[in-house]
């Protein structure tokens, strides 16, 4: 009985999807619950799951290829047996006899050779050595790629999936270039921060925090925070968090968005965070933020930050978001000037901490200080109303016991 295999259900946010990644070949044993295909979307990599024993059937959707929500993938033969594998033909005693000579190494060939096999799938064992003592020089892989190029492509046997665009290597002497294919995260990464710069009156206004009060109490109570909290650590991002959710109570049209001709006001925080993965800068969203304590926020972060790592973060933790903070601070920057995510009205960027002279009292003192910069929708928020939003942040940060009074 064949079973289909279908697409997951997308949420509203997620048009459609892009087939990744086929684990599996026609023909082959499947498992139920067994990983067999990945999806990527603009926000996330889905994983679609066997949902029996079987065998994979005939595929409809190969690698590369665009699927909507719920459309059939696959199939799956329930309680097929898969093929067995052709056995391997013994090997010719020529072969047998090159393969002593070489032993477990690999062939002679410069880094620079290697490499530009390894991107385009050259089998150095294939290509014929020129340079000393039959090494695979840089040119010699040249030519094996433009030759590859070059002859005509021999029919593939019942392929199980069209293959994905592959990096394109050119090289012209010891200039190399490599072509690589956008990813659909870094595609529509760029597509919306067109949108954003196009559709909004955008501003940025700045300011800075003394980080001295919350690095002493962070350095104070970090110890018996992770004790008491079961290991969760205490950092900056969680202040941060507290601040922007009071100050979100303060002025409600920085946690606004606009609906067509309507303006939309929220009566919670639900605050993404940015998070750099490998595949790109993502923002999962602490929901009701303004509820949780430091110790939730922390491991709400901590947690995210590992399932980016790991691409495990669903389309639900990333859809939605009244308020977006990001840190270009821990990656060294200084200043800069953050985007809004549409269709939020507003984003906070904090960055790095430096030791700088400041004028306290009348005496200069060595302080701990951060830029803050706020963007926003001009269409939504006023000047005042951003400049006053931001100088609250600053406030509560520099006198952290604001945010348990409430003042």
């Amino acid at each position: 009985m064949a079973i289909e295999i279908k697409a997951p259900t997308f949420p509203e946010s997620v048009a459609d999807g892009t087939v990744a990644t086929w684990h599996k070949k026609p023909g082959e044993a499947v498992k139920r619950d067994e990983l067999i295909v990945d999806i990527e979307t603009d926000k996330v990599v889905l994983e679609v799951l066997a949902t029996a024993d079987g065998v994979l059937g005939a595929i409809v959707k190969g690698e590369g290829d665009t699927v909507l929500s719920d459309e059939v993938l696959g199939s799956i033969e329930a309680g097929g047996v898969a093929a067995a594998p052709a056995a391997a033909p013994a090997a010719a005693p020529a072969q047998a006899a090159a393969a002593a000579d070489a032993g477990e190494d690999d062939p002679i060939a410069a880094p620079a050779a290697r490499k530009l096999a390894e991107e385009n799938g050259i089998d150095l064992a294939s290509v014929a050595g020129t340079g000393k003592g039959g090494r695979v020089t840089k040119e010699d892989v040249v030519a094996a790629v433009a030759a590859k190029k070059s002859a005509p492509a021999a029919a593939p046997a019942a392929k199980p999936a069209a293959a994905a665009a592959a990096p394109v290597v050119t090289a012209t002497g010891d200039r190399t270039e490599k072509r690589v294919p956008m990813t659909r995260l870094r595609a529509k990464v760029a597509e919306r921060l067109v949108e954003a710069q196009s559709n909004m009156a955008m501003l940025t206004t700045f300011n800075e925090v003394d980080m001295t009060e919350v690095m002493a109490l962070r350095s104070k109570y970090k110890d018996l925070f992770e004790k008491t909290h079961n290991g969760v650590r205490l950092g900056f991002m969680s202040f941060f968090v507290k601040a922007a959710t009071e100050a979100l109570k303060r002025f409600p049209a920085v946690n606004a968005s606009i609906d067509g001709s309507d303006i939309v006001y929220h009566g919670y925080s639900d605050i993404g965070v940015a998070v750099s993965s490998d595949r790109g800068l993502v923002v999962p969203v602490l929901r009701n933020a303004e509820l949780m304590s430091l110790a939730e926020i922390e491991n709400g972060i901590a947690t995210f930050g590992k399932k980016a790592r790991d691409g495990k973060l669903s389309i639900e933790e990333m859809t939605g978001g009244t308020f977006t903070i990001t840190n270009g601070g821990t990656f060294g920057s200084m200043m800069s000037t953050p985007i809004v995510n549409p269709p939020q009205a507003a984003i906070l960027g904090m960055h790095n901490i430096i030791q700088r002279p400041m004028a306290i009292n009348g005496q200069v003192v060595i302080r701990p200080m951060m830029y803050l910069a706020l963007s926003y929708d001009h269409r939504l928020i006023d000047g005042k109303e951003a400049v006053t939003f931001l100088v609250t942040i600053k406030n509560l940060l520099e006198d952290p016991a604001r945010l348990l009074l409430d003042i």
